[in-house]
Formats: C-alpha cells, structure tokens, sequence
C-alpha cells in the first residue's frame, strides 16, 4: 500500500529526472522512428517540387523565437528544396523577431548548398551551383500594418518594399527583374504561429487567387484544414512531425527529424504517468473506502 501511495503523489523532481532522460536519450542516440507521410505535407512538397526553374517563392517568416524549434526545421527544408529546384525566393515577414530567423536560415542553407556543390561550381562554372544574395534570394524589410502590405503587394511589391532590409533598391538585384505582384510570385509560403495565415489566404489567395502554404506550430494546424478541404491552402505543414515529414521526402533529416523521437518518447511518458497516476489515486480510494 505504500508504494501505491507513493505512485499516487510521486515527486516531482523524479518526474523531471525522468522528462530529461526520455528526452536527452533520443536525441544523443539518434534512435530512428517509423512515420508515414501526410497527404497534406506530401501536397506541399509537390506544389515546390512541380515548379519550373527560376520560379519565384515569396516565404513569409510569421514567427518568434517561441516557436523556432517547430516552424524552423519547415523553413531550412523548403529553403534546401527551393535551391535544389533552383527556384528564387523572396524574404518577407510581419513579426519582427522573425525576420531574423529566417535570414539565419537562409543564409545556413545556402552556405551548405555552395559546400556541397563548391567542386561542380568550379569545374562548370554553372550558376545553378553557387547561390548568391540578390540573385538566388532577397531579403526584403519589415512593414507593419500587415494587411495592407498584403492586399498591396497585388498591386506593386515595390510599394511597401522599395529596397532590401539595408536600405539598397530593389531593383538592383537581378531576383527582382519582371518581378512585381502576386502574378509572378509562383507560391507564397507562410510559416507562422497565429493567424496571419488566415490573413494570406483572405487578402492574397482570396482577392488575389495567390496559391499558398501553411507551415505552422502544431497547436496550430488543426484549425487550418478548413483551408484544405476548401482548396485554399495547397498544402500544409504541421507541427515538428509535420517538418520531419518534409525532409524524409526530401531525402535530408535535419532538426525536425532529429528532434522527433524525443518529442514522442516525452509524450509517451507523460501519458504514462498520468495512467499510473490516476490508477494509484483509484486504488488508494477503493482501499479507503474498504477501511471505512
């Protein structure tokens, strides 16, 4: 009876030696786990992949530091898929913290692209190999008031973004030649952590007729499949699983896929713990009762 009374009230400093060590383990033994992938996320891994070369990707950064470890991992492997297609993309953002990260982002990609590829640069000389700022991707800086900036940018991208995030024009980049509104934009991608998705698709998918993807925090994504059964959203990525996906059809693990198993081992625990718990308080009860 005392060991049931013990499970009824375990303390919680176990319970935190416990949360770290399903969580840390994973993560140092890189223990693979089974997944199928989404039809949702498989949707928008064709929707990047069918575009023809030098099309033009408009990422939408609509995140904080909060949620980087979900929508992060989303951003790196579409980043990764766009320059393997040789797609260019345009930066945009409506949280400012966010800006940031996706610049750490896309800088990373393109530094480990032009790794990879430095001996086939130099023996072709073919620029599908060496990704460059202001020819491959452009950073463009932020505006508040984003639903103006959304139904404007229907009109002329250069009427809220006149230059870059240092202030150089836009039109001296070679990205942004015959580049001016949604019709040359071939896929807008929003990676985001509250409602500025359902802004996109109002004022760009629905006046606009913009085609979009939805990369968002777990918590997130369920509200959005209204969007997807409607044909509003053209794909849709959720949550860590939702990432880890993405690079499985890649063909590139990275955080996301790194970071599953610890994901899922916690959650295993803690469904766990609330089984014994609740079992333990059920029988101290009846025990109670019979004593009575």
């Amino acid at each position: 009876m005392k060991f049931i009374n013990w499970l009824s009230r375990i303390d919680r400093r176990v319970i935190f030696i416990l949360v770290t060590l399903v969580v840390l383990i994973p993560l140092l033994l890189r223990i693979p786990i089974p997944f199928e992938v989404g039809k949702q996320v498989r949707d928008a891994y064709d929707a990047i992949e069918k575009l023809p070369a030098g099309s033009v990707l408009m990422l939408s950064v609509d995140y904080d530091a909060t949620s980087s470890p979900e929508c992060q991992p989303m951003l790196d492997a579409m980043t990764a898929h766009a320059f393997r297609k040789d797609l260019k993309i345009l930066l945009v953002g409506h949280i400012v913290q966010g800006l940031p990260l996706g610049q750490m982002g896309i800088e990373r990609i393109a530094a480990e692209y032009n790794d990879r590829n430095v001996k086939e640069y130099e023996k072709t000389g073919n620029p599908h190999f060496h990704k460059e700022y202001g020819k491959d991707y452009l950073y463009l800086s932020y505006n508040p008031g984003y639903t103006a900036v959304m139904v404007g940018l229907g009109r002329e991208i250069r009427d809220f973004y006149p230059s870059d995030y240092k202030g150089v024009s836009v039109d001296s980049f070679p990205i942004m030649k015959n580049v001016h509104n949604y019709n040359d934009i071939a896929l807008l991608v929003s990676y985001a952590h509250g409602p500025i998705v359902d802004a996109w698709v109002e004022f760009a998918g629905g006046r606009f007729g913009q085609k979009i993807i939805a990369g968002v925090t777990g918590v997130n994504a369920p509200g959005l499949y209204t969007y997807i059964q409607s044909g509003q959203l053209v794909g849709l990525v959720g949550g860590l699983k939702g990432a880890s996906e993405y690079e499985s059809l890649l063909g590139k693990p990275g955080a996301a896929s790194g970071g599953m198993p610890a994901q899922s081992t916690a959650h295993i625990l803690i469904i766990v713990l609330i089984l014994i718990g609740s079992a333990a308080d059920f029988a101290v009860d009846i025990f109670q009762r019979r004593k009575k």
